[in-house]
């Protein structure tokens, strides 16, 4: 099961996504969803690198 939480808040959003499909598609949900996720981060990466006094992107790792 893949699990998408959205938290909205005063001009905020998070959004976590976590869990991995049960083999019933053979990956293609579990690719499909991650595959939108790194997209729109990408974008965003993108304006931050054009517009670095407005936008601020900071990515951890666990």
């Amino acid at each position: 099961m893949i699990e998408v939480r959205a938290h909205l808040g005063e001009g905020r959003i998070s959004i976590e996504v976590a869990g991995h499909e049960e083999h019933v598609a053979g990956g293609r949900v579990c690719a499909a969803v991650s595959a939108v996720i790194q997209t729109a981060l990408l974008g965003v990466q993108a304006i931050a690198e054009q517009h670095p006094d407005l936008v601020s992107v900071e990515i951890t790792e666990e």
